[in-house]
């Protein structure tokens, strides 16, 4: 029997997780069918129990459903805990259990497709929203040497610093020093093609930028940090991680990402 599993999301037309997960599961020999599922803003409780009543294995989240998700589940991962939120679902036994393959995601896109080592590396993270909180225990699990955690607000970064037993050095965007190994933009700004007000002077030569957001071009955030020496990355990498991830949880299987991501760029 075919095994079905679904990313839920609302929108969710654009997803590419459908594309991943089918090519994860032609490489890797694995039964399994994998669709795009819309739901309601006030029905996402019920969309997920109407999936698992149909004998679905599994669901990623996405946006805007990631905390409800969490609050849904009836257990959860220790990296779901910390980050407050859950992407990946597993069906078994009538039950819910929630994780969170983000962190996991993020983490190996910069060592192993960027090829930067994290353990002792300078970093500096944009944002104190949920995409931030839901990689901050993953980058530490890899050994940063220093995580600065800059934010428009203040008191924002530093309540989510505080969960974190005060690790993260909080400062204001403008108040940035010094330069930095990796630089990640954890903000929606690119959304808005805007660019967190950082001083330049956190990009050296060979610093990594990397924004959670991807398209056809490169964020803003990206042009401002190549025009100041960095080289750039998008999120897309981090996507088909943190999906490879999840088919791990799924099937104990750990697919070969570099082949898919490889082709998704080959469309972008």
């Amino acid at each position: 029997m075919t095994d079905h599993y679904y990313v839920i999301g609302n929108p969710v037309a654009h997803s590419k997780s459908p594309a991943i997960h089918a090519a994860f599961a032609a490489q890797t020999g694995q039964d399994l069918a994998y669709a795009r599922c819309l739901a309601p803003l006030d029905g996402f409780g019920a969309t997920v129990r109407r999936l698992q009543a149909e004998g679905a294995r599994g669901a990623n989240v996405t946006v805007p459903f990631k905390q409800e998700a969490f609050a849904l589940a009836d257990s959860l991962s220790a990296r779901a805990r910390l980050a407050g939120a859950v992407n990946t679902l597993v069906f078994a036994d009538g039950r819910i259990h929630g994780d969170n393959t983000d962190g996991a995601g993020l983490v190996r896109d910069i060592e192993a497709n960027a090829g930067l080592r994290l353990a002792g590396a300078r970093l500096l993270l944009l944002g104190a929203g949920g995409a931030a909180r839901g990689v901050l225990g993953p980058l530490f699990d890899a050994g940063v040497g220093e995580l600065v955690l800059a934010n428009r607000t203040l008191a924002t970064a530093a309540a989510l610093a505080a969960d974190f037993g005060g690790r993260p050095r909080v400062c204001a965007f403008a108040e940035v020093d010094g330069s930095f190994d990796l630089v990640v933009n954890a903000t929606a700004a690119s959304l808005q093609a805007a660019v967190p007000p950082i001083p330049d002077t956190v990009f050296r030569s060979g610093t990594l930028a990397l924004d959670m957001m991807y398209g056809k071009e490169p964020t803003v955030f990206l042009q401002f940090a190549a025009q100041h020496g960095a080289r750039i990355r998008d999120g897309l990498g981090m996507l088909v991680e943190q999906a490879a991830e999840a088919f791990y949880v799924w099937r104990g299987v750990r697919p070969d990402s570099g082949p898919v991501l490889a082709a998704l760029r080959g469309e972008c």
